[in-house]
């Protein structure tokens, strides 16, 4: 399994996928993770990457001890989808 990381330099998740980089962009508030932005390089989509990267992103976030704010409809979609991470909506 490939491992989502948080390049702050760029304030987004990343996740790489052979030789490809998904992506969420977010801005930080004091006590949340906006998550702005997602998107999945064309050949990666339609296989669960976004996902993935989504749930990984979602687990940083946690282990921050911050909430997140869904800013795009992915993320929309994905908490209502996975009630495991409700609790971080902020």
């Amino acid at each position: 399994m490939n491992s989502v990381r948080d390049n702050k330099a760029l304030s987004r998740f990343e996740l790489d996928v052979e030789g490809a980089t998904a992506f969420a962009n977010y801005r930080l508030t004091p006590s949340a993770v906006v998550i702005t932005h997602t998107e999945t390089p064309r050949p990666l989509r339609g296989r669960g990457i976004a996902s993935e990267l989504v749930h990984g992103a979602l687990q940083l976030i946690r282990s921050d001890g911050l909430k997140v704010v869904a800013g795009c409809g992915f993320v929309v979609d994905y908490l209502h989808k996975h009630p495991e991470f409700r609790d971080l909506a902020g």
